[in-house]
């Protein structure tokens, strides 16, 4: 096992990804499949990678956008969708005015096509803001939770994540009801001291970071949690690590948690209390020397999300060589940076 990083093979591994990503017709996670080749990119400091592309890359995402109608009869289905039944490339030409029976926007796919603009340096000035917070409020539950499709079923944490991330991006909470997300994501508190997808669930790590940054962007975090809860919070997550982290009790380590994990405790202010040689040496181990790339477990084949988690695990802890993280909106601080800037922009602060 190495104790370097590869960091060439692994830029090789992302432009890979994003070369293959234009063939994958009617694949409907196009977009966040290319949010973790962009996002990677800019963690390993090699976003200089698509400077021939950026624009692009921009124009395929902004084609994604779903704008309303003259008479905003299809305004709850706007935001982004996740791909293009015309686009076969990043050439949105044809796609950008494209119109597609019953078609409707993605929640997840919102939030990583706003992040995707924001890291290649968009201002997102082309954003219907007012469309997409009104295709966001449509997809909240009573309950205060999200599905992640108009007349979807599925509906937990991870939406509610992105709903916060996407009203915090666009600087506007009219997108949802804040006080009826904040009651389902205490009601998720599980008594081990996790959180769970849905109230009465078992405690996840990826729930709990999802919980954690949603009310972190909320600024809410130390408003609707005891200080005994964040305790309890901070004790259940320590007790995920073995080597690197787990999302559950009994499950073994797996690459990605020390994102899930190791950002929770960031926000929480406490990541110093792990152990960061052992957690070090779980994520490099599960590096490929041959393709780049970083896998579940170790010996197990590489993958885009588990190579941009595994990398994202790595700048938490100080990995010199790659660009610091923002936990809360899962993007780097230099893109976080950007983001300030814009919004300092739409509030004329400067």
């Amino acid at each position: 096992m190495s104790n370097d990083i590869f960091k060439k093979k692994h830029v090789a591994y992302f432009k890979r990804v994003l070369q293959v990503l234009p063939v994958q017709r009617l694949d409907t996670q196009r977009v966040s499949i290319a949010f973790f080749g962009i996002s990677g990119l800019d963690v390993l400091n090699a976003l200089e990678e698509l400077q021939s592309e950026k624009t692009k890359i921009i124009d395929w995402l902004y084609s994604m956008q779903i704008h309303p109608k003259a008479d905003d009869s299809n305004l709850q289905q706007c935001g982004f969708r996740g791909c293009s039944v015309l686009g076969n490339s990043y050439d949105a030409h044809e796609a950008i005015h494209q119109q597609i029976t019953s078609d409707s926007s993605n929640i997840a796919m919102t939030y990583t096509a706003l992040v995707s603009m924001i890291i290649l340096g968009d201002d997102l000035s082309k954003v219907n803001k007012r469309a997409v917070l009104a295709g966001i409020r449509s997809l909240q539950n009573e309950d205060g939770s999200f599905v992640s499709v108009l007349e979807g079923t599925e509906y937990d944490m991870r939406f509610v994540y992105c709903a916060c991330c996407v009203c915090y991006i666009l600087d506007d909470w009219s997108g949802m009801d804040m006080e009826k997300t904040t009651s389902y994501i205490v009601e998720s508190l599980s008594f081990e001291g996790g959180f769970g997808q849905r109230p009465f669930n078992e405690a996840h790590g990826g729930s709990t970071f999802c919980a954690v940054a949603s009310l972190n962007l909320m600024d809410r975090l130390y408003t609707v949690l005891t200080p005994q809860q964040i305790s309890a919070l901070i004790r259940w997550l320590m007790r995920r690590q073995s080597s690197g982290f787990t999302g559950r009790p009994n499950k073994p380590a797996d690459t990605c948690y020390s994102f899930w994990v190791g950002a929770t405790l960031q926000m929480l202010g406490v990541l110093d209390l792990a152990d960061v040689t052992a957690n070090r040496s779980f994520i490099l181990s599960a590096q490929s020397s041959l393709t780049g790339g970083f896998g579940k477990y170790p010996d197990t084949s590489p993958d885009p999300l588990h190579t941009y988690l595994g990398l994202c695990g790595l700048s938490l802890i100080g990995e010199p060589e790659l660009n610091p993280i923002a936990p809360a909106l899962n993007m780097s601080q230099r893109a976080m940076d950007h983001l300030n800037d814009i919004h300092r922009i739409w509030r004329n602060d400067f």
